[in-house]
């Protein structure tokens, strides 16, 4: 199997494990396979914020690519350093559609200046940092947004998304990354696998060249556009059925273990 000069992959349910740290185990393997002469880059549907305490796994090129594709990010830098963002009319007409059709729905929004949300919005994960602002969705588009949130209190993942992208039709790009009620909405065409290739593009990299590891299905089209796609064991069915080939769970450093024998 041909080596490649560049290994991609997302970091929540594939690189992380289900606690969200990093083992030592793939922590050596990464800085291993970099300093053997592959770029290992990081493409999250995280936030840029999220990404300083994975600094020390970003690599010496220091950009992670976030968002789903909306942002890219220097980490060293704590600096957006390029953005493909939503229409704020689209957005505010995307909610008013989604409201009429699923009416317990609220919304969140990411933005170059952070997160904004409806009150009733729930973070999840508990966390509030970057947050500035919670109000009503009109003050949170002050700031187009990269990647639109929609929650739902009842409706499964999977459902919500089919849902969501039911109404949104063409004018953006809907996915999940797992998170429980919770579709991701972002600008039509910006994906990870969009990210990804124009970041390959200005490194003058082939898609061929590429490896790629994912999880879930905002994952599919940065598995579907790289040379070579693999799955950690673990993750959405969707995922599972469309790649190249499945390794490991992520609780079983399943990435570290493809890539051991590259280092």
């Amino acid at each position: 199997m041909r080596r490649p000069r560049v290994v991609a992959t997302d970091c929540d349910g594939t690189l992380l494990r289900s606690d969200g740290t990093v083992s030592e185990r793939t922590r050596e393997v990464l800085a291993a396979v970099e300093e053997s002469g592959t770029t290992v880059i990081l493409v999250t549907a995280r936030p840029p914020r999220w990404m300083h305490e994975l600094a020390d796994v970003v690599g010496r090129h220091g950009i992670a690519l976030c968002g789903n594709g909306a942002f890219t990010y220097d980490v060293g830098a704590r600096r957006v350093v390029g953005h493909r963002l939503m229409d704020v009319d689209l957005v505010r007409q995307i909610a008013e559609d989604l409201r009429r059709e699923l009416p317990e729905v609220t919304f969140a929004l990411e933005s170059v200046e952070g997160f904004a949300r409806e009150e009733a919005f729930e973070r999840a994960s508990g966390r509030r940092d970057g947050e500035w602002f919670v109000g009503e969705l009109a003050g949170a588009l002050r700031h187009p947004p990269g990647k639109m949130l929609v929650r739902h209190p009842h409706l499964s993942v999977d459902e919500l998304r089919e849902r969501v992208a039911a109404v949104v039709g063409s004018r953006a790009e809907v996915s999940h990354s797992g998170a429980v009620g919770l579709a991701e909405i972002g600008a039509a065409g910006v994906t990870k696998g969009l990210a990804l290739a124009d970041w390959c593009a200005e490194h003058d990299v082939d898609p061929t060249q590429v490896w790629a590891f994912g999880d879930a299905p905002n994952d599919l089209p940065m598995l579907t556009w790289a040379g070579r796609s693999f799955a950690v064991a673990n993750a959405h069915p969707e995922v599972l059925e469309a790649v190249d080939e499945v390794v490991a769970a992520n609780d079983d450093d399943g990435v570290a273990r493809a890539l051991e024998h590259l280092a």
